[in-house]
């Protein structure tokens, strides 16, 4: 495997116009990188999770609470305070498409907080980043429904 495994999670919507596919690579220096495309969101900043549970048998709304292994407050990615599955927010633009491209420490694919069989969300308000003063603020960033998601799962090498 060259020393990286790799992820992948097709997101699919409330509404059949939201889309996507999102790519993981789990570096061996622990650091995981999350590359790919969401379609169909509306423009403007939406709150992006991995959340604890694969389950989409009730669409997003079965996926759980977000991945918080060490039972912290809710918080954005650069915060010590924070769930390991809060990845504050991607970003649509006028045209409804977010480009994802970001690296986090503590989203691995291995070992026992690994996130493979998990969730990705994408709500459809921003994420306060727990420091919006709301009652769901520390949380869940009061980030809103859940428009998209797509379980992680591991993808193929060839």
């Amino acid at each position: 495997m060259g020393g990286s495994l790799k992820g992948v999670a097709v997101i699919s919507g409330v509404n059949n116009d939201i889309k996507g596919s999102l790519h993981f690579i789990q570096h061996p220096t622990g650091i995981t990188h999350v590359n790919g495309r969401i379609t169909g969101l509306t423009p403007g900043r939406h709150g992006f999770h991995i959340h604890a549970l694969g389950d989409t048998t009730n669409g997003c709304n079965s996926t759980g609470p977000h991945f918080n292994p060490m039972k912290k407050d809710h918080g954005a990615p650069s915060d010590a305070e924070r769930h390991a599955g809060d990845l504050g927010n991607i970003v649509a633009g006028s045209d409804g498409v977010a480009e994802i491209s970001i690296s986090d420490f503590q989203i691995p694919l291995s070992g026992q907080h690994s996130i493979l069989g998990r969730a990705v969300v994408v709500h459809a308000d921003p994420d306060d980043l727990g420091r919006g003063g709301h009652e769901l603020s520390k949380t869940t960033g009061n980030a809103g429904a859940r428009v998209g998601c797509g379980v992680i799962g591991l993808q193929s090498s060839v």
